[in-house]
């Protein structure tokens, strides 16, 4: 069986669709077979040698290309390769119509989709519902996302969609020594992990901050701490100050892995009162390292978060948002039974998953 992966990214951001596609990517090279072969395709990549890629591959790897977001050699390279291959998977909606395309000229082709969450969140051009009702399987994070693709494309076979849940980074691992230390923290701290771009204010992360102050008022040592850069960043310094919570309200910007461990294993708890998370690993990487999590009663997210492991706020609603952080503040949930949930987001329940939907 020859597999093209095609992918936005995978190394060029840390996102939550380029840190999953590096586990399908990781999954695909381990679930093949004697002579299977497994072929990656990038768009927004370099070019060139990627230290990280062998922590994701094996040698069934043959070929792994960045197009450093050229479109047209994107194109050019999948329609090359899709001549050599069994079956595409696209990570994104956007690179559907190329397999649609490739298999209209190689018509024994199969071709698959990974649904993530907003992006197929909408209503579809002709050409991506065209591709859309061609695809083998479409593997949605959740049941959420499932839903919105019958919803905006009621023409699909229900039978081709299968929910294969997003897995924890198995290389993402807790810092134990930090997770020590986070006992001598004096005051509480609450941590959030998200692009600060204007264009995903759906995050909620002004919603926290606005909702700090009230928090404070039970907590009065708190403190919001908010990993993430973006262009928005300004106007929630902005909002900080104004709802005089800018002494309590930190910006880490963006870091690596290392020091996100060490933020993660920092904190108190871990809120992202999000509008239109498809998934949230976020949610994962924080459990893992045993800290209860806030999340908003909306997409995907109440899939993943449970009374067990933490709470649901109505999204925007700051008095409600503010309850649920003061509750989790004084009752934080079992450490060992969050991590028991994480547990069975594990990479290795991914690959099954995963080998389970490719039939």
């Amino acid at each position: 069986m020859r597999t093209l992966l095609l992918s936005p990214e995978l190394f060029l951001a840390e996102g939550g669709i380029a840190r999953i596609m590096r586990l399908y990517l990781k999954a695909l090279c381990e679930l093949a077979g004697a002579g299977d072969e497994v072929s990656s395709l990038v768009l927004n990549d370099q070019p060139g040698p990627e230290p990280r890629l062998a922590r994701y591959s094996s040698p069934a790897l043959r070929t792994h290309t960045g197009c450093a977001r050229g479109k047209l050699r994107f194109i050019g390279e999948t329609l090359r390769l899709a001549s050599g291959a069994d079956r595409i998977i696209c990570g994104h909606l956007h690179q559907l119509p190329i397999a649609w395309l490739a298999k209209k000229l190689h018509p024994a082709l199969d071709y698959f989709l990974v649904a993530h969450g907003i992006e197929v969140w909408r209503p579809y051009s002709f050409l991506e519902q065209r591709a859309l009702l061609g695809a083998r399987r479409i593997w949605c994070v959740s049941d959420y996302t499932r839903r919105q693709l019958l919803r905006f494309c009621p023409a699909l076979d229900v039978a081709r969609l299968v929910v294969v849940p997003n897995a924890l980074d198995p290389f993402f691992q807790p810092d134990a020594a930090a997770t020590r230390s986070a006992a001598v923290e004096s005051h509480p701290r609450i941590l959030t992990v998200a692009r600060l771009a204007a264009t995903d204010t759906y995050k909620g992360i002004d919603t926290l901050i606005e909702a700090l102050p009230l928090v404070r008022r039970e907590h009065p040592g708190a403190t919001l701490r908010i990993v993430g850069g973006g262009d928005d960043l300004p106007r929630l310094q902005a909002l900080a100050a104004r709802v005089g919570v800018e002494t309590a309200v930190s910006f880490a910007g963006s870091i690596g892995d290392e020091a996100l461990r060490g933020e993660y294993a920092a904190c108190d708890l871990f809120a992202l009162p999000s509008r239109k998370e498809g998934f949230g690993l976020v949610f994962l990487e924080a459990m893992t390292h045993g800290k209860s999590c806030l999340g908003a009663r909306a997409g995907g997210v109440p899939e993943v978060l449970n009374d067990e492991v933490g709470a649901l706020a109505e999204y925007g609603n700051i008095p409600n948002i503010a309850a649920a952080v003061s509750d989790l503040l004084r009752y934080p949930r079992d450490p060992v039974r969050i991590r028991a949930h994480a547990g069975s987001f594990a990479f290795p329940r991914f690959k099954q998953r995963l080998a389970a939907a490719l039939i």
